[in-house]
């Protein structure tokens, strides 16, 4: 099938029906005592694809590639409550079914999730977060880093994956309904001894920037796997920090000047998932471990360097949307009591909703099943076993940021394949996207175009032949997207 065909065919689902309560052991303040009730329509495909695509298809075996998803294993099972006020919630009946413009594999079915929107805070920024939408990370891409055998540094690009990034790629992903694009990319093995980037790899980055820009997407860069203590890049301890502040300087007081006067379509994220690497806390903060302590506040001073150096530089970055994490970029180092958000000499009122940083969230949530293997493979959306922690991880980013005024960015999420468990990851998947965007959040998936072998099979848009992708999990964003 072409890719128009695939794009308008649209499938009338069956549908049963399957009740359940909503975020589990949660009560809201402001909603009655009760949680948003949640239902969970379970729609049955009609079988077959009758154009014979196969959306499991892969490219060829890649038994030589990292195949990551930088290491991600947050766990988030937070007690956040969620207070919620009902604001309209779908209704779906045999005459006004549930539709999908993607063609589905036999027996794979969308969930139909009704859940009632949570109050959003109005304000530009909350807008803005609206706009970016769904989104895709071009991972294992420019953030990839090369080893002695790499000869030239560009090679990068395919260490990891094996597929160069196109313009007709970037067009797909558009054509497909993503709303925003991550653009991952590492540096350390890009500079010179004074930090000076390289010009054909800045260059080639800006090139993929403009394509996605030409598409009316939003874009987002930042620095990525960076964060170590060779090389002299960043790493979030007193012992490390001025040389870190004087590397995120360098770095971004590049990136300031060479975008300088792209509009708010393109965001800077100041830092991906910064931790101690190697610690016993590197993915696992302890909230009263002295070293985690220390590093939370180093990150505080990184993120504010960051947004002075960003906003010093003039044009549109004096007022660009900008991105910061907390430790790990998790929830809970964002949720830490000594975790700052930083001064942004752009809105001096420190009205979020209206200013113009945004908090840089990632969430393998349940880690059991979307990232930790063998975990476990299953994924019930009308399951409480299944749906606790997610319920919970998405109420407290509620409670904690967009209830008071902060707008949040998911940069990260997705379920890695594990065995064939298609139709597991595509309920996840609906019921996260459902959650987030009702919640006010964008969020954007974890995509390393991995696809066989025993690593993190993360892939679901194929680079290699757009027409063989992932249709079921990106029927699943697509239907939830809005």
């Amino acid at each position: 099938m072409n890719r128009k065909a695939a794009m308008s065919l649209t499938f009338v689902l069956a549908m049963s029906t399957v009740m359940l309560s909503g975020c589990a052991g949660s009560t809201p303040a402001g909603s009655a005592g009760t949680e948003p009730e949640t239902v969970v329509d379970v729609t049955e495909t009609p079988s077959g694809d009758p154009a014979g695509i196969e959306t499991e298809e892969t490219v060829q075996a890649r038994d030589d590639e990292p195949a990551g998803t930088d290491g991600q294993a947050e766990t988030e099972a937070a007690d956040g409550s969620a207070e919620a006020e009902e604001t309209g919630s779908e209704t779906m009946t045999e005459d006004d079914p549930l539709q999908t413009a993607f063609p589905l594999s036999d027996g794979i079915t969308i969930p139909e999730l009704k859940m009632n929107d949570l109050n959003v805070p109005s304000g530009t920024a909350f807008e803005y977060v609206r706009d970016m939408g769904v989104g895709f990370n071009l991972g294992n891409t420019f953030d990839a880093y090369n080893d002695d055998s790499l000869g030239d540094e560009m090679s990068t690009e395919t260490y990891w994956q094996h597929d160069r990034t196109t313009q007709e790629m970037i067009h797909y992903l558009h054509e497909y309904g993503f709303d925003s694009i991550r653009i991952p990319v590492s540096w350390h093995n890009h500079v010179n001894g004074d930090y000076v980037i390289s010009k054909a790899w800045l260059d080639r980055v800006n090139e993929v920037v403009d394509w996605a820009i030409a598409e009316d997407m939003h874009v987002i860069i930042n620095i990525h796997h960076d964060n170590h203590l060779v090389d002299e890049c960043l790493y979030p301890d007193r012992e490390h920090l001025d040389q870190s502040l004087k590397y995120v300087t360098a770095i971004w007081s590049q990136l300031s000047d060479r975008f300088r006067e792209y509009d708010d379509s393109l965001i800077f994220e100041s830092m991906n998932e910064p931790r101690l690497v190697g610690h016993d806390n590197e993915w696992w903060i302890d909230p009263d471990n002295a070293d985690c302590v220390e590093a939370i506040g180093c990150i505080n001073e990184l993120n504010q360097a960051f947004v002075d150096v960003v906003r010093q530089s003039g044009g549109n970055n004096e007022t660009r949307y900008l991105m910061v994490p907390g430790y790990d970029a998790s929830i809970d180092g964002a949720t830490h009591k000594d975790f700052v958000m930083p001064t942004d000499p752009a809105d001096p009122s420190d009205d979020r909703s209206n200013g113009h940083v945004l908090i840089s969230i990632h969430g393998y949530t349940p880690y059991q099943f979307a990232l930790e293997y063998p975990g476990t493979d299953h994924f019930d959306p009308a399951s409480a076993d299944s749906t606790r922690d997610l319920d919970s991880y998405m109420n407290k980013l509620y409670t904690t940021f967009v209830k008071n005024g902060v707008p949040v960015v998911i940069g990260e999420y997705g379920s890695r394949d594990k065995n064939g468990n298609l139709q597991d990851r595509v309920s996840f998947t609906a019921y996260y996207v459902r959650m987030a965007r009702g919640r006010g959040m964008a969020c954007l998936l974890w995509d390393n175009n991995a696809w066989t072998g025993d690593g993190e099979l993360f892939g679901v848009f194929n680079r290699k032949d757009p027409e063989k992708s992932n249709f079921d999990v990106l029927a699943a964003i697509m239907t939830y997207k809005d």
